[in-house]
């Protein structure tokens, strides 16, 4: 074979796991995007700050519920199709709003039903793309840690870039126009999936569960995932650490910077430099994880990306000390999700894989809303600097007592059946069991 076949050989390959990349950035911009105007038009357009807390809640509340909801619906019908849908339905739901606001027929309650609507489509979408990705590396021949860790680049990249050119562009443009943005993204990728993958991928996986109700389904997802120890541990320390993490950023991190002095500006660098520095740890990750022992990397990483952020802003450190500590958690950061993702698919069978990640996802989401409500009433009656020590105590104590349980020893042992196809292929780099 020439080099040109060998070239058009290796971009046939590579186009699975790109394209569900590619959807993935563009789904995710189109979110933060509007994440940004939603909020800024709803309060400019009312004033007010209960009916801007109102959307958000319309939005979020279908978006975990859904996803909870829909693995046994995804793992039936296959993610390629969920994934198309939804993202359809999320650029119907956010070019309606902009339609109907210029007609001057867009209530408030209007736009949360649209909203809804919004988040309810989001949360399988989300979950559909995911869940493609282990589909994607086995075709790409790609090692699971590395197609992780790239869509784990995918989602800091999102993340730190997306809010920032988001709010330029509101300022510029307007609201309006950047919830039109924000669904000619939803668009986009569902242009991506239905072009940029290869016939026959995302589909449901063959001969298993035809005459399956739902909630059978749904139940085996569960019973499944009681066996699994080394997941179940996973799920509860990221719970754990997810509440911490809402409480340092919806209260403690605003606190500190409005009692120390240092605003809201010492506050969105430090934020600023966790994010870069995740994105050049995810990219770190991408390309060496598959060759690292999981276990030391994984827990090592979890306790420079968490406490040391609530033990430096307690002690009231210099801003170039801070700015030091938060590169350090957020390189640290982009270790995570990629050995995280990596485990997951590899010991969940694929036509379990969706309603296994909707549940797995769902509960370790579930402390969240309480995050904030907990930090503000502990500040109230203790003061900062001891909840900020404690909040980096419990997380310090929590990923380790995880790391020393037994079930966290089977991390290093790769699996090679969860997410393979009904003949497996071997995947170049990674180790497999016999």
């Amino acid at each position: 074979m020439g080099r040109s076949g060998s070239l058009r050989t290796l971009r046939g390959s590579l186009r699975p796991l790109g394209g569900v990349l590619a959807a993935m950035a563009v789904a995710m911009t189109g979110t933060r995007v509007s994440a940004i105007a939603l909020p800024w038009f709803v309060l400019t357009t009312t004033g007010s700050a209960v009916w801007t807390g109102v959307v958000a809640f319309a939005e979020m509340t279908p978006y975990v519920l859904v996803k909870l909801l829909a693995g046994p619906l995804v793992d039936r019908v296959g993610p390629r199709r969920i994934s198309w849908a939804a993202d359809v339905v999320s650029a119907a739901a956010a070019g309606a709003v902009v339609l109907l606001h210029s007609l001057g027929l867009l209530s408030m309650a209007v736009l949360a039903g649209l909203v809804a609507v919004i988040g309810a489509a989001r949360g399988p979408g989300d979950l559909a793309k995911e869940i493609m990705v282990p589909e994607a590396a086995e075709r790409a021949r790609v090692p699971l840690e590395r197609a992780a860790g790239l869509m784990g680049v995918t989602d800091r990249l999102a993340q730190t870039v997306a809010p920032a050119v988001g709010g330029a562009m509101v300022a510029v443009l307007g609201a309006l126009t950047v919830l039109g943005i924000s669904a000619a993204c939803f668009v986009l990728g569902s242009v991506m999936v239905a072009w940029a993958l290869p016939r026959g991928m995302g589909q449901r996986a063959p001969g298993r569960e035809k005459h399956e109700g739902y909630w059978r389904r749904f139940g085996q997802g569960f019973a499944f995932l009681r066996g699994e120890r080394l997941l179940l541990a996973m799920i509860v320390m990221v719970g754990v650490t997810n509440l911490l993490d809402a409480a340092y950023g919806q209260v403690l991190a605003p606190v500190w910077a409005k009692e120390s002095g240092h605003g809201p500006a010492v506050l969105g660098l430090n934020g600023s430099v966790m994010g870069l520095t995740a994105v050049g740890g995810s990219l770190v990750a991408a390309a060496v994880a598959h060759r690292m022992r999981r276990r030391p990397v994984f827990f090592v990483a979890f306790l420079l990306a968490g406490p040391p952020k609530f033990v430096i802003l307690a002690v009231d450190a210099p801003v170039w000390g801070m700015v030091v500590v938060f590169a350090v958690s957020g390189f640290s950061a982009g270790f995570l999700n990629p050995i995280l993702s990596a485990i997951t698919y590899e010991r969940v069978p694929r036509h379990l894989l969706g309603r296994v990640q909707a549940l797995g996802s769902s509960l370790a989401w579930a402390g969240i809303p309480l995050g904030g409500v907990l930090a503000g009433a502990a500040v109230a009656g203790a003061g900062l600097a001891p909840v900020l020590l404690t909040c980096g105590v419990a997380y310090a104590l929590t990923t380790t007592l995880t790391g020393l349980l037994p079930a966290s020893r089977d991390m290093d042992r790769r699996r090679g059946h969860g997410p393979a196809a009904p003949e497996p292929v071997r995947l170049s780099g990674a180790r497999r069991p016999p």
